[in-house]
């Protein structure tokens, strides 16, 4: 069971101003959250880079948080998150235990997009697991799920046009397949819910597509992409964290779908001059036809890769700031203090 004595809808109260003074938003613009009221909430896959933002924004905003996990997290037990373990997705949960006292869910756990996973696997961890947790929820009367899926859900890597959530899904890969083959499974069961579409996430520890980024922007070499000027919405961290925050109890977010991305699209020169000038070194781009750095990624066999840098993917989340999201952090900003912290943990490691 979840204990919330202790005077916890007293600290919610305060730490609830200060997140309305801190991403300069009024607090009307934050809607339907009830003042003083605390929620218990369950965060699945509260280890990973999102779900540990998560779920220490909750706790320490004043919620009481359990996180589902894998394995258990210092820092979070730090924040007074409590733990517990998370089964193997591919089998059968049993979220009874998990889903005990809570009123809220934040699904986050899942089979990331990795090119050793096969379908069956995307189908298993990221539709079948939903559904048996969605269909749990229903059981034990959740009061709101909310489901993190994927801008690729909806448009795989790249579109040649700005993706809203009036266009139709048109998921490429067995990933993109069973993220949205989840939302449906979600919308079908009757626990009122939120979906969110984020692109991708950014901020210190992100791995994967972004970790690739730093690593390219990192190289002591001139790099072939002063050329490129195809646009792709990123997302911070810190802004999708807020976006949870703001969907958490909104009336406005019940049973709708949101992208989430930051405000302004980046290019990819942009993207790759601001991490190395944050990294205290100069931009030093090549102006190479980007038709010509597209042969050598194919002929190399990677060609996910390129549609992940190559090609165009802008996002808008402009539904998403009606209903009172209000992005703090530009992404120029936050890819700098990305690296900044990146830096200053390896330097801190060193010692």
């Amino acid at each position: 069971m979840i204990d919330t004595r202790g005077g916890v809808g007293n600290r919610l109260t305060c730490n609830r101003m200060e997140l309305y003074h801190r991403v300069g938003c009024s607090a009307p613009a934050i809607a339907g959250i009830n003042e003083g009221m605390a929620l218990r909430i369950l965060v699945t896959g509260s280890s990973g880079f999102i779900g540990s933002a998560v779920a220490s924004a909750l706790a320490n905003a004043g919620h009481v948080v359990r996180g589902a996990s894998r394995r258990r997290s210092a820092p979070l037990d730090a924040a007074g998150v409590e733990w517990m373990e998370l089964p193997d997705l591919e089998s059968t949960v049993d979220w009874s235990p998990l889903l005990d006292s809570i009123d809220t869910v934040i699904h986050l756990a899942a089979i990331a997009h990795r090119s050793h996973i096969d379908s069956g696997q995307y189908a298993r961890a990221n539709r079948l697991a939903t559904a048996n947790l969605v269909q749990a929820c229903a059981r034990h009367q959740i009061k709101h799920l909310i489901f993190m899926s994927s801008i690729s859900a909806q448009a795989g890597s790249a579109a040649d046009h700005v993706i809203t959530e009036q266009d139709e899904p048109w998921p490429i890969t067995a990933y993109d397949r069973a993220k949205l083959a989840a939302e449906e499974e979600i919308r079908r069961a009757g626990v009122p819910f939120t979906i969110l579409r984020p692109v991708i996430v950014y901020g210190p520890g992100a791995k994967a597509n972004i970790a690739m980024m730093i690593r390219i922007a990192a190289l002591p070499v001139p790099l072939p992409f002063g050329s490129f000027k195809n646009r792709r919405s990123l997302l911070s961290i810190d802004n999708l964290v807020q976006a949870v925050m703001v969907c958490l109890d909104n009336p406005r977010a019940i049973n709708r779908t949101f992208i989430v991305c930051d405000p302004e699209p980046i290019t990819l020169a942009d993207m790759i001059a601001t991490l190395r000038e944050a990294a205290g070194r100069p931009p030093n781009l090549i102006p190479v036809p980007p038709l010509a750095v597209r042969a050598l990624v194919i002929a190399a066999g990677r060609h996910s890769l390129w549609d992940r840098i190559g090609r165009e993917l802008v996002a808008s989340s402009a539904d998403l700031q009606k209903v009172g999201w209000c992005p703090r952090v530009a992404t120029r900003e936050g890819l700098r203090a990305m690296i900044q912290a990146t830096i200053s943990q390896s330097q801190g490691s060193s010692r």
